[in-house]
């Protein structure tokens, strides 16, 4: 078969290109743009700013967190909830950790002696304070740590001490008062402050050691009974401190100046924290 037969036109290896094989003008500004979309993707991930926080500062962290975006634009905040115990360990095994906000001073000492923070970044900049709370339909009467000893309180619930500060206050007032052996067969332990919180709300138990922060915006699912007096335990503070190893600790150090800052403080006491003006060591 001729080539004019199979349909063949013209040499068939000559310099002959179709228009779709030149890039052109066009393609080489999509080629551009697309250079240019892959450099910013790369410029956002760098700035990638993980913070592991105490649950029970969530609310607060995430609102202020959200103003922090707003003056930071193309900042990505990466959060990691839990307790400040197992934060700690997380840090401690070289958890991939730019900022730690612990709801005790504890944990963060620990990490300082072991050189796992920047001790110049340390900031403490709220507080907090115990309560007993019990189901918003609960019949008892609780007005003081010594009411938890009657036949009517089957079940109370504490963070667990060993990883937990809200555990770890909790058994501080009961031992103070001499209440703590006597009472060890009710205590169920959870893992964090909100677990502790959702016990009670459910109804699981009869009694539990909460935040006082922990009842804002819970109306109808739990009530306070009484607050242990604050000299039975330590002062509930929350230091934060910028994890050694992060690359981003100018980043950090601002996101931990705005929470010691005034507008940071400003919201911390709408949701019920104590603050800690200007913030301190």
């Amino acid at each position: 078969m001729s080539k004019s037969q199979s349909g063949l036109v013209g040499p068939v290896n000559g310099p002959r290109r179709s228009a779709r094989g030149r890039p052109g003008r066009f393609g080489l500004g999509v080629l551009a743009i697309l250079s240019l979309l892959v450099g910013l993707a790369s410029i956002a991930r760098s700035e990638e700013l993980t913070l592991s926080v105490a649950i029970s500062m969530k609310d607060a962290v995430e609102e202020l967190g959200r103003e922090f975006q707003r003056g930071h634009p193309g900042v990505v905040l990466r959060y990691n909830f839990g307790s400040s115990g197992e934060l700690q360990k997380q840090i401690e095994a070289s958890a991939p950790v730019d900022v730690f906000i612990s709801a005790a001073e504890y944990q963060m000492d620990e990490l300082e002696r072991k050189r796992l923070i920047l001790p110049e970044t340390r900031r403490t900049f709220a507080r907090n304070a115990l309560a007993v709370v019990v189901p918003a339909d609960s019949r008892l009467t609780l007005v003081a740590l010594a009411d938890l000893r009657s036949p009517q309180v089957q079940w109370i619930v504490v963070g667990n001490p060993r990883t937990v500060p809200a555990g770890q206050y909790a058994e501080e007032s009961l031992r103070a008062l001499g209440l703590w052996e006597s009472l060890r067969a009710k205590l169920v332990f959870a893992e964090n402050a909100r677990q502790t919180m959702e016990y009670v709300a459910r109804g699981e138990v009869d009694a539990g050691f909460v935040y006082v922060t922990d009842m804002m915006g819970r109306a109808g699912r739990i009530k306070e009974a009484f607050r242990p007096p604050q000299t039975s335990y330590r002062p509930v503070v929350y230091p934060a401190a910028v994890v050694a190893g992060s690359r981003h600790v100018k980043l950090g150090e601002a996101f931990i100046e705005l929470l010691s800052g005034r507008e940071g403080q400003a919201s911390l006491v709408r949701l019920g924290f104590q603050p800690l003006s200007g913030g301190s060591r």
